[in-house]
Formats: C-alpha cells, sequence, structure tokens
C-alpha cells in the first residue's frame, strides 16, 4: 500500500503552491533584502541566466538573449539571516551600507545541490530521495499562463516566478512530510513507535550558553540555517532554557545585527520576541555600539523599526503560516533567567517516548522543521527532524517492496 503512495507524482504537492519571486544572481544584497520584504516566503529563489545552453539540462531555455546562454536556473536560496550574518563579519560592522551592495553571489550558500530542479511528473519516492541526499528546496514547473506575444514578453521580464514564460514553485521537506501525514495509516506499525525505539534522535544538535555573547553563536546560527535547525539555549546543567530560531531571525529587521554583536545569548532570545525589543535591551545595543566605535552599524539601528518598537517582519500571504512558533509547553525557570524571554524564544519540545506520529504532528502544527527532545527535568538530549522522519519512511518502503 505504500508502494502505491510513492508512485503519485510531486505535481500532487504542487496544487496551491505559489510562485517564486526570482532574484538574479548578479543583484545586490540591498536588492535581496526588497525581494524578501515582499516575498511570501522566508527565502528568496536566487537564479542564474547565463547559463550555457550545455548546462540547461532540465532548465528553461529563454532566460538571456541569444548566443550560447539561453537558459535560466535556480542555482540557491537566501534569507534574511545570511545576509544577518555577513553583516556581522568584522570588515561590515563599521559600514553595513557599504556592505549591501556586494553581490549576493558573495553569500549565497555554496553547498552542492541544496537546490535541484524535479519535473512535476517525477514521483513522491524521487523527490524524497533527492532531499535525502541534501536537496533542501525542489524547483517544480506549475501551470504556465501564456496568451499573446506581449504576454509572454511581460511575463518572461516580470520578477514573480517566471522564466521564458514558465513559473516555478519550490517543494520542501515539510510539504512531503504534511503530505504522508495524510496518509499515515498505511505506515504502520511504525508511525506509533517512539523516537528512541526508533533510533532517529540526533544527540550533537547545535547550542550555545545562555550567559555567552550572542556574536559566539553566529557560525552555529549560519549552520543551523543551512540545516533548517536550531540553535539550543542551555544553562550550565545543560538544561534546555530556549532557541535562538533563524527563523525568527528571518522575520526580523537587519539591524538586529547590532543585538547580535553587543547582547548576550539570553538577552538575544529576549530582544527577538514576538512582542518587540525590550526598551532597556535597545538601549545597552546602542551604548555598546557607541563604545565600540561602531557608528555605522549605530546609525543603522537607530534608524530602524526594529530598534524603536516591534521587529519589522517581512510581508506574507498568512498569519498562521508565518507567526512565530507558539511553545508547546512553558519550562519552569531559574529566577536568574529573563522574564522577558516569552513564547518566540521559547523552543518545541518532546521526549524520547514520544510516537513519531506526535511528534510530526507536533512540527507542522508549529511550522518548524525539528522538535527538540528533552528529559523529564528539561535537560537537553538532542533533536529529531523532518530528514530523520523521511528516513524513516523510506526504510519502510525498502523493506515492504
Amino acid at each position: 500500500m505504500a508502494v502505491s503512495l510513492f508512485s503519485h507524482d510531486v505535481s500532487d504537492l504542487c496544487l496551491g503552491k505559489p510562485p517564486l519571486r526570482p532574484l538574479s544572481l548578479s543583484a545586490t544584497l540591498a536588492d535581496a533584502l526588497l525581494a524578501l520584504q515582499f516575498s511570501h516566503d522566508y527565502f528568496v529563489s536566487v537564479w542564474d541566466c547565463r547559463l550555457p545552453k550545455r548546462g540547461c539540462t532540465g532548465a528553461v531555455d529563454g532566460g538571456a538573449a541569444g548566443g550560447d546562454f539561453e537558459c535560466c536556473r535556480c542555482v540557491g536560496k537566501l534569507c534574511m539571516v545570511d545576509v544577518i550574518c555577513y553583516l556581522c563579519k568584522e570588515e561590515n560592522l563599521l559600514s553595513p551600507s557599504s556592505a549591501l551592495q556586494a553581490s549576493v553571489s558573495e553569500i549565497l550558500p555554496q553547498i552542492p545541490g541544496i537546490v535541484m530542479h524535479l519535473e512535476p511528473s517525477a514521483s513522491l519516492l524521487e523527490a524524497i530521495d533527492l532531499v535525502l541526499q541534501g536537496a533542501q528546496n525542489l524547483v517544480v514547473p506549475i501551470k504556465t499562463r501564456l496568451g499573446s506575444n506581449s504576454r509572454r514578453k511581460q511575463l518572461k521580464n516580470s520578477t514573480n516566478g517566471i522564466h521564458g514564460g514558465h513559473e516555478f514553485c519550490w517543494l520542501t521537506q515539510e510539504d512531503i512530510i504534511r503530505y504522508l501525514l495524510g496518509s499515515i495509516g498505511l505506515f504502520s506499525p511504525i508511525a506509533a513507535l517512539s523516537l528512541d525505539s526508533l533510533g532517529i534522535i540526533c544527540t550533537n544538535a547545535l547550542s550555545v550558553n545562555y550567559h555567552s555573547p550572542a556574536s559566539s553563536a553566529i557560525g552555529a546560527i549560519s549552520h543551523s540555517i543551512t540545516n533548517q535547525t536550531s540553535v539550543a539555549v542551555i544553562d550550565g546543567d545543560g538544561i534546555l532554557i530556549g532557541e535562538i530560531s533563524p527563523f525568527a531571525l528571518a522575520g526580523c529587521d537587519k539591524a538586529v545585527a547590532a543585538a547580535i554583536m553587543t547582547l548576550s545569548s539570553g538577552d538575544l532570545m529576549a530582544y527577538i520576541d514576538c512582542g518587540g525589543p525590550p526598551e532597556d535591551l535597545v538601549k545597552v545595543v546602542k551604548a555598546r555600539l557607541k563604545d565600540s566605535k561602531l557608528e555605522g552599524m549605530l546609525e543603522e539601528f537607530t534608524n530602524s523599526p526594529s530598534s524603536i518598537g516591534s521587529p519589522s517582519f517581512t510581508s506574507s500571504s498568512s498569519d498562521e503560516e508565518f507567526s512565530p512558533s507558539p511553545s508547546s509547553r512553558r519550562y519552569r525557570r531559574s529566577s536568574s533567567y529573563s522574564a522577558r524571554i516569552t513564547r518566540r524564544a521559547e523552543a518545541i519540545v518532546c521526549h524520547p517516548r514520544s510516537s513519531l506520529v506526535a511528534v510530526m504532528i507536533q512540527a507542522i502544527t508549529h511550522r518548524v522543521n525539528y522538535v527538540w527532545v528533552i528529559e523529564d527535568d528539561c535537560s537537553l538530549i538532542g533533536m529529531v527532524t523532518f530528514l530523520d522522519m523521511l528516513k524513516v519512511f523510506r526504510e519502510h518502503l525498502e523493506t515492504s517492496e
């Protein structure tokens, strides 16, 4: 029965998906910020329309004018966190405005296969295999809207996800997991087994100490956005206090880079809280930027909406889809921890005895690709991700053949 499910085409998963808004590989970071502001997603797709014909297998012809360069292809994706981490580099701290004139190619993650093109007629099994090989987003053509020659030219030159008269969407790990959940009964009895018994708990999750400088977590934050996970914030006893979520940071203004460079990890959690940065933290950031003689970053921070009110979130088509993830439970924290840390900074958690299907539902409900696994005393064990779940379903299919 599961075999028939995996024979479905990926076009079944594309129904209702919005078209991608492309960004040229030659665009600047300032262009990327503008595109992210109007994107329906945390990420914006980056396209190279100067690829040689011989590199156009599976791509779309017509992306460039004449010659040997006539195709467009999605070569990666960017989010606000990529820009933020770039602004936090030492050479960019003095003049963030100048840094934003750099090409997006400078910060595009150089990870082969992170974005892959896939035909809509491909099977669900093919899509899962690509994800297991490292693809995070699968670029799939969707219904073409073509009319007159003038309409064709308009669509070709627009920036709403159309290349050569074609529109594209992309599929994520969450899309596949959500689809599988609709037929979870086909995967009995593994769906009811615990995470512990399935052996899918990753115990080497990224973490930082609550009192450590947030700047020390930049590498971990960058790595977590690449892996679509998060950075755990723990105390000296390994108790999970909260998280620095790259998806929370992705909804903030670029000026949050100033907070990362001046605050502790615990205070950064409070700063990116859904209620907006507390006034006392705003004053701390300004004072420390001034002491460090980072006038350029101070100016960016002072003129940013996120420094004087709630964070400047990117626009979206659904408040529910892009709202901060609420916590599934509240921890008992020591009084030494800031009471300002509320729902946005808290992590979605489960226990090793939780069933696979329960964790799937939990992650999908809260729109996260992972769930933290903790002991009864809230000490961190690790995490379970959508990728771990897909491995289980793929192995189940192999054994049932």
